[in-house]
């Protein structure tokens, strides 16, 4: 079955072009007034580390984040912006970040900066673009790291730690970058071209491996979490999830992150992954993905990824970001979680869904620039190009 399986293989391409841009008119920000949590201390303990360290699939590994001054490559991409059938809503905005020289937070109390974008395998030059846009707003903005939400090489992973894809797709793309870069498995990364199952079984652990190569690369195990300031971060391997039991129980993964977000003191806690709960790109929601015809697989509809959402993210969780739908898209909260999509990092697809959106935008690249600043949560989505296309403050 399996064979069949790799042979026909998964479209997951996407074209480029215009995006088409919408904001929902009647979204509305979260309570500004609802209680707010006090900051924890300025280097969070991890539950199983005093020392603040990298907690990794249930195992304490010491690697600190390694935050450096932002970068002082300036971008060469082109100023050109998507096309908006829709006026952006500034009612439902409430940002007050503001723009400084400071590069890094390097862990101040109560102050976390980062960037987040997905699906970004493809070495291609809109790849380029979004990773010089990254670059020119972290001079900007500030930036502690980056978070990538898989699918890191299309189409089916990497062969190994000497592969050239690191080199074309990662390397050279985000070599003027100085701060790490955290990323998590995605289907497409476990191989059988995006299936998520593949005779080569060690294609996920390759990238673990790269870990001990590159200066840039984080991914200290297949879920791990680290803490930095007020915020607690977990990295899940959402494909382990969605082909339970093809590579291994996800009990594990689920017992770790029940225990650790139970024991977690962090203001917030923030979880990343692949595969989303709610999106209103092609893939849509969790427990009804799209059907791969002909392909007779119990996971393709996602329901334990659903059933795993349901049981340890939503209202545990204070956001959680995703990809494997190449859109922008932030949603209405539900379930008490927030829910961001950011799949866009190298191609960008269609909007189909009708899940209750704050914005979302169709066929542009780019990525989402996060502050946290001790009880507020800044989200700002930028183009392929560094422009601003929406932001929204929320209070805890």
């Amino acid at each position: 079955m399996l064979a069949a399986v790799f042979a026909t293989g998964c479209s997951d391409d996407g074209g480029t072009g215009a995006g088409t841009q919408n904001v929902d008119t009647t979204a509305q920000t979260s309570d500004a007034t609802a209680a707010t949590q006090s900051p924890g201390p300025t280097t969070e303990p991890s539950p199983t580390d005093p020392t603040g360290g990298t907690q990794s699939g249930g195992q304490t590994n010491t690697t600190e984040p390694d935050p450096t001054a932002g970068p002082t490559t300036n971008p060469t991409s082109t100023t050109t912006t998507a096309t908006a059938t829709t006026t952006p809503d500034t009612t439902t905005t409430t940002a007050t970040a503001t723009t400084s020289e400071d590069t890094t937070t390097g862990g101040a109390t109560g102050v976390v900066r980062f960037v987040v974008l997905g699906d970004v395998g493809e070495g291609n030059e809109d790849q380029y673009q979004v990773a010089d846009a990254i670059i020119a707003v972290c001079e900007q903005r500030g930036c502690d790291w980056a978070m990538l939400t898989g699918d890191n090489f299309y189409d089916s992973g990497v062969d190994g730690v000497d592969d050239p894809q690191w080199q074309e797709k990662f390397e050279l793309p985000y070599m003027g970058i100085t701060f790490p870069i955290y990323a998590v498995l995605g289907n497409h990364d476990y191989g059988g071209n995006g299936i998520g199952v593949d005779f080569d079984t060690s294609k996920s652990d390759y990238q673990v491996e790269y870990t001990q190569v590159s200066e840039l690369w984080r991914m200290p195990d297949k879920y791990y979490s680290w803490t930095q300031a007020h915020a607690e971060f977990w990295g899940l391997d959402t494909n382990q999830i969605m082909t339970d039991p093809f590579n291994g129980s996800s009990d594990p993964q689920q017992a770790w992150l029940d225990q650790s977000v139970a024991a977690s003191t962090a203001t917030w806690k923030i979880a990343f992954g692949h595969h989303p709960y709610l999106s209103n790109g092609d893939h849509g929601n969790a427990g009804a993905y799209e059907d791969l015809e002909g392909i007779p697989l119990p996971f393709v509809a996602g329901e334990s990824v659903k059933e795993f959402m349901e049981e340890s993210v939503c209202g545990k969780i204070d956001v959680y970001i995703c990809g494997h739908d190449h859109t922008m898209q932030w949603l209405q909260a539900a379930c008490g979680t927030e829910f961001i999509v950011a799949g866009a990092g190298s191609k960008a697809n269609t909007i189909e869904g009708d899940n209750p959106f704050h914005f979302q935008i169709a066929e542009m690249e780019g990525f989402t620039w996060v502050e946290l600043n001790d009880n507020s949560f800044t989200g700002v989505i930028y183009d392929k190009n560094g422009n601003e296309l929406y932001t929204r403050t929320f209070m805890k």
